[in-house]
């Protein structure tokens, strides 16, 4: 379909924003299991071991731990697979994608001064893809409440006049008009009133009461939540050895957030008393951030096989951009006759960036080496949910949102463990992870729980890996904020194999 775009920047209040939220905001915080197939196949579990491009983006002092320059880059193959409940419904979606992991490398300087503690020093850059935002999601079922019901409460308040056309306006002119000085809830509104999905109580131009043509009953109801894009890191490191025991490491950090979401609900009824049987309703969201972060590390040699690890992420600040675009289309009765009507305002909100920041991260592990033959690591991890903000704080949207998120989000810790054992040229891995929810009820997002295995091959200068993660975790889906808040059941089950190829001079 092809669209005109008409533009609307707005420059007013973060009022007419209700694109960002506590889901948003756990979004961008989270970051999935990604880096090296070795990394990888030991479930990250690298924060006392480092040696490893993608355990130097988890601790800083991992750089350090290098004897030589060295090199790699990473290639996944990720599969994710749904599973919802919904009422009576259970349905499936698949979503499989190709893409660069990581990509980077280290400089090892020794210290020519024989005499100095400082033996080394390192300089490292690299790229992790922090998290991979491909899904698919469909949920189909017979519900019991109505999107109807989502456009009246965008609609109560808002008086008729602002919601009908005037001579010579069209429904792009007025829809973008609403987003300029109302907000969103007023162009929902918009859209369900022109979709004859909603009627004024009162025939007044000054009403603001609204009642949904759709009678109660159930309804056949389809939903799909289509996503695609990344986050990302690019890391610039500094790293230095202390005597033969100590390691440190400080990381800067930019970040990049690139998202689109596309949903869209089809909902059909029979219900007696209806004047509307049919509804579809598509919401589209374009997002782009770009942020700033710092980590700083040290690894320990407290004996000849253990080593101890400690590391601390600052929160990461974010300014973000979004565009959002709406389409409605509704088939009811009139006079009699059926009739089929299409709101298409073809106009892209463009509105004002904001920031976020989410929360830093502590980071202990521990891990026993034996000798040349193999290792146990174990890490352990703590971020605090509760803190991502939005801001301008003084914004009454962003307030809420903030209030919420303390209300609903909590800490959540993380626990790695992972091994390796070598034999001549050859290293067998292995790995488990558990990260509780980010939400206070457990409920809303469940605990993750995952997987891995892999090996690897050592040619001398360079080397192969292969791995392969397995993690599974329940939530909640709910379909709108308000209205239509009812929710599905989904399992996710997301697996992905990782090809490293790397080199050392």
């Amino acid at each position: 379909m092809n669209r005109i775009y008409f533009f609307l920047i707005v420059a007013l209040s973060f009022s007419t924003v209700n694109a960002q939220g506590v889901v948003d905001g756990v979004r961008y915080a989270n970051d999935d299991l990604n880096g090296t197939a070795r990394f990888n196949a030991m479930a990250g579990a690298f924060g006392a071991l480092g040696g490893d491009l993608s355990a130097m983006a988890t601790n800083p002092a991992g750089s350090a731990v290098f004897l030589d320059n060295s090199f790699a880059v990473s290639m996944t193959i990720r599969d994710r697979e749904n599973t919802s409940t919904y009422f009576n419904g259970v349905a499936q979606s698949i979503d499989t994608d190709f893409s660069l992991n990581q990509v980077g490398g280290v400089f090892v300087f020794d210290n020519q001064n024989t005499e100095s503690n400082w033996k080394k020093f390192t300089l490292g850059l690299e790229y992790n893809n922090s998290n991979n935002f491909d899904d698919d999601l469909f949920i189909a079922g017979t519900g019991n409440n109505s999107i109807a019901q989502f456009f009246v409460a965008q609609a109560q308040g808002i008086p008729l006049d602002l919601l009908q056309l005037q001579s010579g306006e069209s429904i792009s002119d007025l829809y973008a008009f609403l987003g300029e000085t109302q907000g969103v809830a007023a162009q929902n509104a918009f859209l369900g009133y022109q979709g004859f999905i909603i009627d004024p109580l009162e025939n007044d131009p000054g009403n603001t009461a609204y009642i949904s043509n759709v009678a109660p009953g159930s309804f056949n109801q389809k939903y799909s939540l289509l996503s695609d894009g990344y986050s990302g890191k690019y890391t610039l490191n500094l790293g230095a050895q202390y005597t033969d025991d100590l390691f440190f490491g400080i990381n800067l950090n930019s970040h990049l957030i690139d998202y689109d979401q596309s949903t869209y609900l089809f909902e059909a009824n029979t219900n007696a008393g209806s004047t509307v049987q049919r509804i579809g309703f598509e919401n589209n969201l374009s997002v782009l951030g770009a942020g700033f972060s710092a980590q700083v590390g040290a690894i320990a040699k407290i004996a000849n096989n253990l080593r101890l690890g400690v590391a601390y992420d600052t929160p990461t600040w974010y300014e973000i951009s979004e565009e959002t675009t709406q389409y409605l289309e509704t088939r009811h009765t009139f006079d009699g006759a059926s009739a089929t009507e299409i709101i298409d305002p073809r106009v892209v909100n463009v509105y004002a960036d904001y920031n976020l920041r989410t929360p830093g991260k502590l980071m202990a592990s521990a891990a026993y080496v034996f000798g040349q033959r193999g290792l146990l690591s174990f890490e352990y991890s703590y971020k605090d949910y509760s803190n991502v903000e939005f801001s301008p704080e003084n914004d009454a949207v962003f307030a809420f949102q903030n209030a919420q998120i303390n209300n609903i989000l909590t800490g959540a810790s993380t626990y790695r463990l992972g091994g390796e054992y070598r034999f001549e040229n050859i290293s067998l891995r292995g790995g488990y992870r558990y990260e509780e929810s980010p939400y206070s009820d457990g409920s809303t997002v469940g605990d993750l729980t995952g997987y891995s295995a892999g090996l690897g091959y050592n040619f001398g200068n360079y080397f192969f890996d292969i791995s392969y993660a397995y993690a599974e975790r329940d939530q909640n889906q709910q379909l709108y904020s308000v209205g239509l808040t009812d929710r599905a059941f989904t399992e996710t089950q997301s697996s992905n194999i990782v090809f490293t190829l790397g080199f050392s001079l």
